[in-house]
């Protein structure tokens, strides 16, 4: 094990001291320019010449980034940093400016928090190291330790271990060196250290022991978010770029700028994970992003048309302010770049029919009026079509052990501002395991995300403030659909539904159920539910797969299953354009009906909606709300359904090249989008994003015609080998929020096969070129 730092006798160049009464001890060194900021270098302190030199410190980027999984660090080729795991050693080679001599040469590393004022040994943020000759001795991993692993005349090889509990934080380092009896000398290391979380090490909390998910959910740089309707799932691409430029240094600074964690407190995963989700967005503390459900982006960026978190994290750390504009999946892809440049597994959940409960009642009440029509102003609750939100990686020792065993593995972390959460904008963490077995009342929020997914929903009849609600109907199956995120190493859509809740109409489900409601402490009322009459039947069809610009139907099937009795229903469809939370609806279309219904008969209720009557009402998301209302004549029933629907947009397609795709070696890219809408399309902008393109392209087509394909072309050059996606958005003045992504396998150049570890980041962009094909 490293040796900390003796401070007796012998050592009187160290000490303990205090400045001020009761305040906690601090270590000091003797030479003040080590705490006042003096320039880098060498500094002495009354030293003779004899006195050990540092003349300079080789850190071994290349193998020190391959062993602790950084490689891929922009910092780090471009020798800005050093870049390492905790709980794993590192190894530094030091060039003295004579012999080192072990019997008379005492060398020290004195490793300090960037951004403390005041280190302590007491809180970890400083911390004094004494090599040991041999790396036998670097001890367990819950300490620091350091060994000399070589040494050859002038140069000393050691390797040092930073703790797998060590904060997660850029790190300074002086390396002190002292002959005995004559004096010392000080190195300040001239490039940070950045520390980060292990996924590698069996000791750090965020360990994963599964290679393949370390792989997928700590090193991909490039992921799928799913978005649209549970009956028309899309995915979309997005690029995380944790490994780019600036990232890891923003990520690593907001933790104590905007999350405003002390640095003692950055290496406990559960802390970092729970001010991620509220610094990512900017409603409390100016964070990252600033969230807008509008459809007005005026001053920003429309939340459709980002491509990826590198350019909102690039902004942020420029200027300090809070990026124009967000909704919930961007919040998710910039936290999910954050995670993992720290080094915490994080993949991304999309949960269709999501719900979002204000009154933390477990249940999402819509209230309708005498005309069927929906009370805004009294439903607070709303269910989106979908929601975002992170699942990141840790043990859960503050949680303990539940009924059904630890809460550790995956942990939900949401960004999206939505409801306080100890005063402030955030959820999170929260079991995963603990949200499905209703153990909701386990820090933090697993109330808020048990309602998200597994909340019933009621349909209450309201006529006014002085009269009781009827209850019309009650939906355990209306939350919760399809929870999805991107597959291990594929690209695919894996359904996680039964990681969050047991199946649907299981007595498990309503067992747990029951045992949330009990535990939510929500005062409610029971008033009579009115399905005891069966003998009218209403079923609501919708045509999954519409391209924007096509008409499509709705269509109420509507049976009486009486043998003898005669029935009339009365009642409306409609259609509002809603945004993809559920809300904000305009109107389109509104169809009423009569029907009389002999026994034994089905009748059907049509209301086409054309392209013309919807586009001008659309939001960016091409959402909608069908809703079918219906009362049974000389009957006390009523009917109410609701149900969601969105219109499919294009995809872009990508041609790259005509042969292998090789490392370094230039090839053509096209792209293509076909003008989907009976209008054409001015002012489009295809955006295109991937490895090696250090600032997305942008590509201006000045009008498609109707039936047009555009088309815009490039040279690229991918920048290594391995896997690679490259993604595209498309925007214009009448179509926007379509994109597209293509994924593929680049083979190393035939040279780079004999030197396994070359790799290089030019990129080669050029001979952009844009058509238009009527």
């Amino acid at each position: 094990m490293g040796q900390k730092l003796s401070f007796s006798k012998k050592c009187s160049d160290w000490k303990w001291c205090t400045s001020k009464d009761n305040e906690e001890p601090t270590l000091r060194i003797r030479n003040a320019n080590y705490f006042t900021g003096a320039p880098q270098g060498d500094k002495t302190d009354g030293a003779s010449s004899a006195v050990l030199g540092v003349l300079k410190v080789d850190l071994c980027l290349e193998d020190n980034h391959e062993e602790h999984h950084t490689s891929h660090f922009y910092a780090a080729a471009a020798k800005e940093a050093l870049v390492v795991r905790r709980g794993e050693p590192f190894r530094l080679k030091i060039h003295f400016n004579r012999d080192y001599s072990p019997s008379k040469d005492a060398i020290s590393f004195i490793f300090t928090v960037a951004d403390d004022t005041k280190p302590s040994p007491g809180h970890g943020t400083l911390n004094a190291l004494v090599p040991h000759d041999g790396i036998d001795y670097l001890g367990d991993t819950l300490e620091w330790g350091a060994g000399i692993e070589s040494h050859e005349g002038q140069t000393l090889t050691v390797l040092i271990k930073p703790p797998s509990t060590c904060p997660v934080t850029e790190w300074k380092l002086d390396i002190d060196t002292k002959l005995l009896g004559d004096g010392s000398r000080s190195y300040p290391l001239p490039l940070p250290i950045y520390v980060l979380f292990n996924p590698w090490c069996p000791d750090d909390q965020v360990y994963l022991e599964d290679r393949d998910q370390r792989k997928e959910y700590v090193m991909h740089d490039t992921t799928l978010i799913w978005r649209g309707s549970y009956n028309r799932l899309r995915p979309s691409v997005w690029k995380i770029g944790q490994f780019e430029r600036h990232v890891l240094e923003c990520s690593l600074k907001v933790l104590g700028t905007v999350g405003r964690i002390p640095p003692a407190y950055r290496g406990d995963p559960v802390r970092v994970a729970r001010a991620l989700s509220a610094l990512v967005n900017s409603v409390d503390d100016d964070g990252v992003l600033l969230g807008n459900w509008s459809e007005d982006f005026s001053g920003g960026v429309a939340p459709t048309k980002w491509t990826g978190s590198v350019e909102i994290l690039q902004q942020f750390h420029k200027t300090q302010k809070s990026v124009k504009f967000a909704q919930c999946w961007n919040f998710s892809g910039v936290l999910t770049t954050i995670a993992r440049s720290l080094g915490i597994p994080s993949r991304i959940i999309t949960c269709y029919s999501s719900a979002h409960d204000t009154q933390a009642s477990l249940t999402v009440d819509v209230f309708i009026d005498s005309n069927n029509k929906k009370l805004d102003a009294e439903t607070t609750d709303s269910i989106w079509n979908y929601h975002v939100w992170n699942e990141l990686w840790m043990q859960r020792p503050d949680l303990g052990v539940g009924e059904h065993g630890t809460f550790e593995g995956r942990q939900v972390v949401d960004a999206t501002p939505q409801e306080a959460s100890d005063n402030m904008y955030r959820v999170g963490p929260a079991s995963v395991a603990a949200v499905k077995n209703g153990d909701i009342l386990r820090p933090f929020d697993g109330g808020f995300v048990f309602a998200e997914v597994n909340a019933d929903k009621l349909y209450w009849r309201y006529n006014g403030p002085s009269q009781p609600l009827k209850l019309l109907r009650k939906d355990t199956l209306a939350i919760g659909h399809l929870i999805s995120t991107k597959a291990v190493l594929k690209w695919e859509r894996e359904d996680i539904t039964d990681t969050y809740k047991h199946a649907e109409r299981s007595e498990e489900e309503r067992s747990t159920m029951l045992k949330a409601l009990k535990q939510s402490r929500h005062a409610f009322s029971r008033y009579y539910l009115n399905d005891n009459f069966n003998e009218i039947e209403f079923d609501m069809e919708l045509k999954d797969d519409i391209k924007i610009g096509q008409s499509f139907s709705v269509v109420l099937k509507v049976s009486n299953k009486s043998e003898s009795r005669t029935h009339m229903a009365t009642g409306q469809i409609s259609c509002d354009a809603v945004l993809y939370t559920g809300v904000g609806a305009v109107e389109v279309k509104t169809l009423g009906f009569e029907l009389e219904l002999e026994p034994k008969s089905s009748d059907y209720v049509r209301m086409e909606v054309i392209f013309e009557e919807y586009y001008d009402k659309l939001s960016s998301q091409a959402s909608f709300q069908i809703s079918a209302a219906a009362k049974v004549k000389d009957t006390d029933y009523d009917y109410y359904a609701q149900d969601d629907f969105r219109v499919r947009k294009p995809d872009i397609k990508f041609q790259l090249g005509e042969a292998a795709i090789v490392a370094q070696k230039e090839l053509d890219v096209i792209l293509r989008l076909e003008n989907p809408l009976p209008i054409p399309l001015h002012k489009g902008v295809f955006t295109v994003e991937g490895p090696g393109i250090e600032q997305p392209l942008k590509f201006k087509i000045a009008e498609i015609p109707v039936g047009g394909t555009a088309a815009a072309t490039f040279k690229y050059t991918p920048p290594y080998a391995g896997r690679g996606t490259m993604l595209a958005k498309f925007t214009s003045r009448e179509l926007d929020d379509v994109d597209g992504y293509r994924h593929y396998e680049i083979e190393p150049r035939p040279e780079d096969l004999l030197q396994p570890n070359g790799s290089h980041r030019s990129s080669n962009i050029i001979r952009r070129r844009t058509d238009v094909i009527a």
